[in-house]
């Protein structure tokens, strides 16, 4: 099995998001925080392409009762799936949102894909092997802080962290260009990655969320940790700072 195998099929899944029409929305736990019909259709599709590419792999999925992360994923494979990551855009139209897949190697990331299918945009990483979007190499920004954009996640599922989330984001404003929102992480890392920006946070998000885009974005020189400079768990919820190699510290506002 190589990525490309794993981007073909992330791609076939794409277009289920791009043909989907007016989409049956379901609400989970936590303030806006929903799942419609067609995040449970490219996650089961993923599975089942996957599961016979890879049958020894085990699977982690957002969706439909497959969420909760189990001991015996700490070793051998496990694909991590985040169907529509932007689950709100892609009720309203509002672009981007992504499918993220993140294969994990005795816990620690090892291949990832997150695929945008409106613009038909593959980020790719295998371990030690470099970052791709669309098959071109990618580096992170060497630009200074003062001299990038910044992008965050408002955590928006978890209202206890908003005032703090809103804190940081005012006192991290007059240190870059400006502030960006997305609303999916895993685009916001790839941003990172290929250039874009030079700093991504959030309070928390899931590990579907960053499985396959922290890959990405180390691949492409950054450093992604927790808000305390901690490596990432890959085992379940985080914070997560990603910078670009032109940022060297983590800026004092998350202190």
């Amino acid at each position: 099995m190589n990525v490309k195998s794993i981007i073909e099929i992330v791609k076939e899944a794409g277009e289920i998001m791009l043909s989907a029409k007016r989409p049956k929305i379901m609400e989970k736990s936590g303030h806006a925080n929903f799942c419609t019909e067609t995040d449970e259709k490219i996650q089961a599709f993923l599975i089942e392409r996957l599961k016979a590419l890879f049958p020894e792999a085990e699977f982690l999925g957002e969706e439909d009762g497959q969420d909760v992360f189990s001991a015996k994923m700490s070793s051998g494979y496990c694909f991590v799936i985040d169907p529509i990551d932007g689950t709100s855009n892609f009720i309203y139209e509002y672009r981007p949102s992504v499918i993220s897949v993140g294969l994990l190697k005795n816990g620690k990331p090892h291949m990832a894909v997150v695929y945008d299918p409106y613009d038909d945009i593959a980020f790719s990483a295998v371990s030690g092997q470099g970052a791709y979007m669309n098959d071109e190499k990618i580096m992170s920004s060497e630009a200074p802080l003062k001299d990038a954009l910044s992008v965050f996640g408002t955590a928006p599922y978890y209202t206890e962290l908003q005032d703090r989330t809103f804190d940081i984001a005012k006192k991290l404003l007059p240190l870059c260009v400006d502030l960006r929102r997305s609303g999916t992480a895993a685009w916001d890392m790839c941003c990172v990655a290929m250039g874009r920006c030079s700093l991504y946070f959030e309070l928390k998000i899931q590990l579907w969320d960053y499985a396959a885009a922290a890959l990405i974005a180390e691949e492409a020189g950054c450093m992604v940790t927790d808000t305390e400079g901690k490596p990432l768990s890959y085992t379940g919820a985080t914070s997560v700072i990603c910078r670009a190699r032109g940022v060297k510290e983590i800026p004092a506002c998350f202190r």
